[in-house]
């Protein structure tokens, strides 16, 4: 079966709500909650006092509905008594600002107190109800990093000098990693360093990247802190953080290995005609971190959140379109925050499965709609093949290209977005992976601005190109090793060789600036970015045209037997993009879903299903072609928002 439900918050209510709560559920065909979540404070009202009886009552009255529970360790929001008796507990800011209690998420992720008294009430909860009936996941804190990722405060500062010791040895080691040569930042000792806070200019690249790697660490460690208590106590039972799509302060790679059940946290905008696209991304990461596992939307809304400018509601229909896109890229849960929307509080006006208005309402007829239908609609639990095209995906060189120093026109997820996007339009399943992943399962692997190239990572992508494999690689990528100094050997280093190009000049564009390319992909334009490129023996696919660039390339390509490796100089315009990838998908052999679709209606395949998602306001058509010789295709019709599942023979199934 697929999870459905969503996280529910008894204790904001008064026990007479409870029955009526779980009675609501039924009629929804809930099949799982997530509770605890922001509820520390009604655990252990004051230090070393915990008051379970409620949780204990509200845990057996979903055990007899049938209901299983993702029960969390309850610490995502320490309560006042902590950072009242601990202050030192509480967060600062690059500017030197104590943060104070009175939001969420007001700790100091170093903090050993916070990580000691977290710990404590993780284990007091395992303890609990590791045999409880109703338990089926364990869930750690909640969205780790969302609002405080970064503290600069000074137990911080020892933990970060910590940090560096173990990964440097010797400060003569972190000094040459560092560069520290470099305007007379040369560190005698270890305790010299401090967290890279406000200063007059830029700060050293090398202490940044390392303090964003040191800051997802710590989070980590607090994860893992809990985490090891609860498995000690109820071994067996999977655990889970809800992770937040592409999420810049936290590599999602380095947790992933230690999680047992990926889950999502998504909100996109209904206003944003992109966020189907945007979604699906965030989607496959999640598969993509999982390794095939099937995965957990935690939470969506069920129509208007309550934190962006303009809170746009979700027209009827688009909340079970996108849920089935979960679903259709790997989901075996669709979740909602919450259940019951919240009177008071801060997020009082963000939407719920029962909202404000009650079950007379199109909200609530449509999550049970949706409830009723996933009751049928099978779970695959298995682990879903790799793709046949991949996109490679670093956070240090998120935290690196995005430093200042460079360009600010370089956004790195928009350069992704930029080439997941035609991928998405033509239905090609997509893989994220990162530089350490074996390439060997696929046939295409496109690699948006691997700033920070280690020298293995290099390796293996030369190695992919050079075997037969289709490899895209675009402007920015092999321009520094992990540490932030200058690629060994020149940019692009060994990808220099497999890619038959060399990179003379950087040629950043002012915002809104276009340069011009002709060639064989035909016209066309760049934005952001441009090279002068010299071309040694690999194929120009288009040049620029006019200006200082004139006649350089803009687009290579270099046959390698089976394959071809592609070298894209600029950022192109959605038309050159898309013709370019049509020839990479073809160089690759990479076969297409059979559904011609027209725009804004999304085609993903999943076991031999597809799906077919109209995420427009109005009736769509799409084709479904067999395969089996002259075969006319089919035809069929989507309602706005509407979704159909097509069985391998092109049968509907829903």
């Amino acid at each position: 079966m697929i999870w459905f439900g969503g996280d529910y918050n008894p204790e904001q209510w008064d026990e007479s709500v409870w029955d009526d709560d779980i009675r609501l559920m039924a009629e929804a065909h809930v099949s799982m909650v997530t509770v605890g979540v922001f509820s520390w404070s009604m655990l252990e009202p004051s230090e070393g006092n915990f008051t379970f009886e409620w949780l204990d009552r509200i845990l057996d009255k979903l055990h007899a509905a049938g209901i299983r529970v993702d029960l969390a360790t309850a610490t995502a929001s320490p309560p006042p008594w902590l950072t009242h008796n601990y202050p030192e507990v509480l967060p600062m800011t690059e500017q030197g600002v104590r943060l104070q209690a009175g939001s969420r998420q007001q700790y100091c992720p170093s903090s050993p107190v916070f990580r000691r008294l977290a710990t404590r009430l993780a284990s007091e909860i395992a303890q609990r109800y590791a045999g409880h009936p109703a338990l089926e996941m364990w869930h750690i804190n909640n969205e780790y990093g969302c609002h405080l990722s970064h503290c600069y405060c000074d137990v911080s500062a020892v933990a970060f000098r910590q940090w560096l010791a173990i990964k440097y040895a010797t400060v003569d080691h972190l000094n040459e990693a560092w560069g520290t040569a470099f305007w007379s930042q040369r560190y005698g000792s270890f305790e010299e360093i401090h967290t890279p806070s406000a200063a007059p200019y830029f700060k050293n690249p090398g202490q940044v990247l390392d303090f964003d790697r040191f800051s997802s660490d710590e989070l980590l460690e607090c994860f893992r802190s809990e985490a090891q208590a609860v498995r000690a106590i109820s071994p067996g039972v999977p655990l889970t953080t809800n992770f937040m799509g592409f999420f810049k302060p936290v590599d999602y790679w380095k947790w992933a290995a230690e999680i047992d059940v990926i889950s999502d946290d998504s909100y996109p905008d209904p206003a944003d005609p992109d966020s189907p696209m945007i979604a699906a991304m965030s989607r496959d990461l999640m598969r993509s971190l999982g390794s095939g596992k099937p995965w957990i939307l935690m939470e969506q809304a069920a129509s208007a959140v309550n934190w962006r400018d303009v809170n746009a509601a979700k027209p009827e229909g688009m909340m079970r379109a996108w849920s089935y896109q979960a679903i259709a890229r790997g989901a075996d849960g669709v979740l909602f925050f919450q259940w019951r929307q919240s009177v008071r509080g801060g997020e009082r006006f963000h939407s719920a499965m029962l909202p404000h208005t009650g079950t007379d309402t199109a909200s609530w007829r449509s999550i049970t709609q949706l409830g009723r239908e996933l009751v049928d609609m099978p779970a695959s639990g298995d682990r879903i093949s790799p793709a046949s095209t991949a996109i490679m995906f670093d956070w240090d060189t998120w935290w690196s290209i995005e430093q200042p120093g460079l360009p600010a026109t370089l956004s790195y997820l928009e350069l992704v977005r930029g080439w997941y996007r035609p991928l998405y339009e033509a239905g090609v399943a997509v893989d994220f992976v990162n530089p350490a992943s074996d390439l060997a399962a696929y046939k295409v692997v496109i690699v948006p601005s691997l700033f920070a190239a280690a020298a293995s990572s290099i390796e293996t992508l030369a190695a992919f190109g050079e075997s037969g494999g289709t490899l895209l690689v675009t402007f920015q990528t092999a321009i520094t090793d992990e540490s932030g100094q200058l690629t060994p050997g020149g940019y692009l280093g060994s990808l220099a060789t497999t890619l038959g190009v060399r990179i003379d000049e950087f040629f950043p564009q002012p915002h809104r600036h276009e340069v011009q390319m002709n060639g064989p992909l035909g016209r066309g334009v760049g934005t952001v970015w441009a090279e002068r490129l010299i071309s040694h023996d690999a194929e120009v696919m288009a040049h620029f045209t006019g200006g200082p660039l004139q006649g350089c390339p803009a687009v290579t390509r270099k046959s390698w037997g089976a394959g071809a490796s592609w070298y894209v100089a600029t950022e192109p315009d959605d038309r050159s993009r898309k013709a370019i990838i049509e020839q990479v998908l073809s160089d690759g052999k990479v076969e297409e879903s059979g559904v011609v679709a027209p725009a804004g209606v999304e085609v993903a395949v999943r076991g031999g299903r597809r799906f077919i998602i109209n995420h427009t306001d109005r009736e769509q058509s799409f084709e479904v072609h067999t395969g089996h010789g002259a075969d006319a295709p089919q035809k069929h019709s989507l309602g706005a928002y509407g979704v159909t599942v097509l069985a391998e023979q092109g049968a509907l199934v829903l």
